[in-house]
């Protein structure tokens, strides 16, 4: 078993995960960061700004979430990296006092930026908030993330939509790896324990996912994450993507997929052999009228609701599941009151987290396989019926 600050022979890179069980190719396991530690597989709620949509972070820790993630290409655009890092870094800042991971900000500029122009030096943008053009290249934005202080940092690359011509996917994969050499050199300055993670890409294509995986691996890296998914593939296509990737990847480092996603995809991503995800869907699909429980997707605009004094899962641990009445919660929604959303956007959080502390308890356990099944036919049985 490795043990946290554990040297892996051929990277040098001091290792601070330690895996515990596993069951089959899935993986529980205790990553320590500068701010806590955290049980995986983990799901990271997404606090895009600095903050969690429509929830106090002293309800993302009550829920069960070990660590969040904040987006770098937000927060260097507003309130600005260097501001935050003259307040005392990204967890003073907010008040979430735990691990915390940030994004390259690649993807949103990728998603979200107007006037984009990719170079192997950088990219240039105009900010969606006040046109200011804006350059950000690997060590630019490793810079911002060591001023934000966060405890896993990401490395710059391009994640390109699928789908995609091959010769674009193996451009944009090959100037990802460039990058991450350049990300990791940017990095070597930072203080011990925290960590630099590479990004595989390849989109949907098995020998670029390979040269990818191997290409990083021959760098070292902290952890690996899987990117480039999750951006308009069919599932199928995004599972076959791990299968190729996986175990690809040194088993003694952590395996985050980034931007996942359904609790359909994370347990489909877990059994093979994923520790990590983050997706603002919990809180967004919370904010539309969408619960997630453990039966399923509650779509609360629905009318047949109205009338019904029942809560949403009376077997919930969290306490807004448990009591709140379906009827009081379609109201909200309709009236498109705010305490709908974030009374959603918790118990989606929430459970989120108890699918988490599920998963790990079974693999703990030697039971992932059961309750893989159990989970998927609660889920496949569906909602309660309408009074």
């Amino acid at each position: 078993m490795n043990r946290p600050d554990h040297t892996h022979p051929d990277t040098g890179l001091p290792n601070h995960f330690e895996l515990l069980a596993t069951d089959g190719a899935a993986r529980t396991g205790r990553l320590t960061t500068p701010h806590g530690v955290v049980r995986t597989p983990a799901f990271m709620p997404v606090g895009t700004a600095g903050a969690m949509k429509g929830m106090h972070w002293r309800e993302v820790r009550e829920a069960g979430a070990d660590i969040v993630l904040g987006n770098t290409y937000h927060l260097m655009l507003r309130p600005g990296a260097e501001r935050i890092a003259a307040l005392g870094g990204l967890q003073r800042f907010t008040g979430w006092n735990g691990p915390m991971l940030t994004d390259s900000g690649g993807f949103q500029v990728m998603s979200l930026a107007d006037l984009r122009k990719v170079s192997e030096h950088a990219v240039t943008f105009r900010s969606h908030i006040d046109g200011a053009k804006v350059e950000l290249s690997p060590e630019r934005s490793i810079e911002v993330q060591r001023f934000l202080g966060s405890d896993i940092a990401m490395q710059m690359d391009e994640c390109v939509r699928l789908p995609a011509e091959r010769d674009d996917i193996e451009r944009a994969m090959r100037l990802s790896l460039r990058w991450a050499e350049r990300s990791k050199r940017a990095f070597e300055s930072a203080p011990d324990g925290y960590m630099l993670f590479g990004i595989v890409q390849g989109g949907d294509v098995p020998q670029l996912r390979h040269a990818s995986a191997q290409g990083l691996v021959e760098i070292g890296f902290h952890g690996y994450a899987i990117g480039g998914l999750a951006v308009g593939e069919p599932q199928a296509v995004m599972l076959a993507m791990i299968d190729e990737t996986a175990p690809a990847l040194p088993s003694e480092r952590p395996r985050y997929l980034m931007g996942v996603g359904t609790p359909d995809d994370m347990l489909e991503a877990v059994k093979r052999g994923v520790d990590m995800f983050d997706c603002v869907m919990p809180t967004r699909n919370g904010r539309h009228g969408v619960a997630f429980t453990r039966l399923g997707q509650v779509n609360l605009r629905n009318a047949r609701h109205a009338d019904d004094p029942r809560p949403l899962d009376e077997e919930s641990s969290w306490p807004s599941a448990r009591n709140c009445a379906r009827a009081y919660l379609h109201h909200l929604v309709k009236a498109g009151e705010t305490l709908g959303a974030m009374l959603l956007s918790e118990i989606n959080i929430a459970y989120y987290q108890f699918l988490m502390h599920g998963i790990r308890d079974a693999i703990a356990h030697g039971t992932f396989e059961e309750f893989y099944r159990r989970t998927r036919e609660d889920w496949a049985r569906g909602d309660i019926a309408p009074r």
